[in-house]
């Protein structure tokens, strides 16, 4: 973003608040007028190796003041309770000392009084290296003869005598108040048995970068990867109830562990602490096969029949292919359209003659078509048994024409398409129903892309601008993501009905689109928000790739009467969901609600247990002047169009 865009931004977030709410129609012309702009070169993301620029975020919202330390110290006095936590410390022979002098002084420093740290130490290690573990009232050391990483690991687990396990690499260094942070979440919910933290890289010169900013749990994204990562802490009853680490999996020990552990205590008593507590200082190579064995092993033991395969844009992770039931279920893949022949028509021949699955009905929802050309189409179309025209005339309301078509149609499974997609590969169904018959799925979207291929749809994060929008809009095709958010299967907290895929079942359940109040936008992020709120999980898939001319059948919302309706809608579906929109499980509260680009906050939506009554620390320029409320977040641009 240019200097001139940033300062066009921030006056706009100014005058946006000053606004009287009866202008609200304007506001939100405006707003489109500027999106575009900012959508033209949208802010940079997140580059993992701008130490300089990582590191002043960090001196703002992470380093621990004087004060919070004695703001924790006070807090842990008041604690009922002070269960021991257990630090366990596997280390080889080949271990640099200074690596492990840090880490064991990691543990040292900790705030939480109650810890005792527990290290295997292998016998043959040389002397620079024995001499750095002395034994003490809370270090306890095994010595281990020619023992592999994984018998070390098990034995200083072995060891432990706390409440809760953490498992330590030997070239990882603990935040002083890793501990705390995990006490004080294990305290909030007695019935948690597993917690994975927020990490970063450390290099040798002390300077942290490559942050991680976790997810919520998300069972799809541990099977693909080890989402625990080098801060995983389980209930020593657990540990040795799994039996510890399985030393046949080599490499993958530690994801195996946490897939085995998931899978014992179910996603509810999984919990993700969204501070980064561990920085990781080594340069081991992972072995993407061991992994993928570990994500084989789990699927087995769920007696699922998927096949493994690495992830074409993230090779060192993992695509999980789940098969469709025999026979496939019936798809209604439903299309409404006026006029705009050459859309429907391209859309058509795409799902009906270069698409791998053997069971559509195609439901064209014509809504007042006029044209020659499409009334030909029409005729065309009818010669296919799959297809049905389903005349719905009236006013545009998307949510109605949905609705309409939904209960007529005859499949198990419903795909709500606009009319201006385009199939780029013949798999792409089968992946989307494979996905969506699951019993815990609710929804599940598509990686969408421009006719450039740059992408358009990625997931949609809510809150975003006050409401919802696309994440990473506009990455390249070949794009991973952070972390392999643009890779691997995952969770997010709504999708696009642009290419929406969903049980008939789930759709009923939750009363369809929302015909009332949100007759053109959002009424996809809403059918999302009740499907979580029925229990249900929203997917993501990558693998299911279609191109898709974003809107190019109804045009953009410039007009006075298209701008009120609009900011109806954006009024109703805030004042429907409230706080539950900025809370999207799928994108850590340290990462910027300004846009979905993976930037970080500089407003972050995470209070510290020490200080909930306090909000997040900010920076001087945006803190708030005593006594004075601070004005409600501003969309900086307007949520981006299904």
């Amino acid at each position: 973003m240019t200097p001139l865009l940033r300062h066009l931004k921030r006056a706009w977030r100014g005058a946006w608040r000053r606004m009287p709410p009866g202008l609200l129609p304007l506001r939100i012309r405006l707003a489109i007028l500027l999106g575009r702009l900012l959508r033209a070169s949208p802010p940079g993301r997140y580059d993992p190796e701008d130490r300089e620029n990582y590191g002043a975020w960090l001196a703002t919202h992470h380093r621990l003041r004087q004060a919070d330390r004695d703001a924790i110290r006070a807090h842990v006095a008041a604690l009922p309770a002070r269960p021991l936590l257990s630090v366990a410390l596997p280390v080889g022979a080949a271990v640099p000392p200074a690596a492990l002098r840090a880490a064991i002084a990691s543990v040292a420093a900790q705030l939480w009084p109650e810890w005792e740290l527990c290290v295997a130490l292998d016998a043959e290690a040389p002397p620079a290296l024995r001499e750095v573990v002395t034994e003490g009232p809370r270090i306890r050391v095994s010595h281990l003869a020619a023992a592999a990483p994984v018998a070390l690991a098990e034995a200083a687990l072995g060891m432990a005598r706390g409440e809760f396990v953490l498992l330590l690499a030997p070239e990882g260094r603990l935040a002083e108040e890793a501990l705390v942070e995990l006490a004080a979440a294990a305290a909030a919910d007695p019935r948690v048995a597993v917690f994975y933290a927020d990490e970063d890289r450390i290099d040798a010169a002390g300077r942290r970068h490559a942050a991680w900013l976790k997810p919520e749990f998300d069972p799809d994204l541990l099977l693909a990867q080890d989402l625990f990562g080098g801060f995983a802490a389980y209930g020593r009853g657990l540990l040795r109830g799994l039996g510890g680490l399985r030393p046949e999996m080599g490499e993958a020990a530690r994801h195996d562990l946490a897939l085995r552990a998931a899978a014992a205590v179910g996603a509810e008593r999984v919990r993700h602490i969204p501070a980064i507590l561990v920085h990781d200082g080594g340069t081991a190579p992972s072995d993407p096969a061991a992994h993928r064995r570990a994500a084989e092993s789990a699927l087995a033991a769920a007696g699922l029949a998927a096949r493994v395969e690495s992830a074409p844009l993230a090779p060192q992770w993992s695509r999980i292919l789940r098969p469709v039931p025999e026979p496939a279920p019936l798809v209604s893949i439903i299309v409404p359209t006026r006029d705009r022949a050459g859309l429907l028509a391209a859309c058509a021949e795409g799902v009906l003659h270069r698409t791998d699955y053997p069971a559509i009905e195609f439901i064209v929802v014509d809504n007042g078509s006029e044209e020659a050309e499409t009334l030909a189409l029409f005729e065309r179309l009818r010669a296919d048994p799959r297809v049905r025209i389903l005349p719905a005339p009236g006013p545009f309301n998307y949510s109605t024409l949905n609705n309409r078509a939904a209960a007529a149609a005859r499949g198990e499974v419903l795909l709500l398409l606009n009319n201006d997609i385009e199939v780029i590969g013949p798999g792409w169904l089968r992946e989307m129903v494979s996905q969506a018959v699951r019993p815990e799925v609710g929804a599940v979207g598509a990686k969408l892309l421009y006719a450039d291929g740059r992408l358009q749809h990625g997931g949609v994060v809510t809150g975003v601008g006050g409401v919802a929008d696309h994440y990473l809009l506009r990455a390249a095709r070949e794009d991973p993501g952070d972390h392999g958010s643009l890779a691997l299967v995952r969770g997010a907290g709504a999708v696009t009905a642009a290419c929406l895929a969903l049980r008939r079942s789930v759709y009923a359940e939750v009363g369809g689109l929302d015909e009332r109040n949100l007759a053109v936008a959002f009424n996809d992020v809403d059918l999302c928000m009740k499907i979580r709120a029925a229990g249900y999980r929203i997917l993501w898939t990558p693998f299911a790739e279609l191109y898709h001319l974003e809107s190019a059948s109804r045009g953009q919302d410039l007009s006075p009467e298209k701008a009120r309706r609009f900011a109806g809608e954006v009024s109703y579906i805030r004042t429907r969901w409230g706080e539950a929109m900025y809370r999207d499980p799928f994108y850590n509260p340290w990462l910027s609600l300004e846009g979905a680009h993976g930037v970080l906050s500089h407003e972050p939506r995470r209070k510290r247990p020490w200080a909930p009554h306090l909000p997040p620390r900010m920076g001087w320029w945006r803190r708030a002047v005593p006594g004075r409320r601070l004005p409600a977040a501003a969309p900086a641009a307007p949520p981006h169009p299904r």
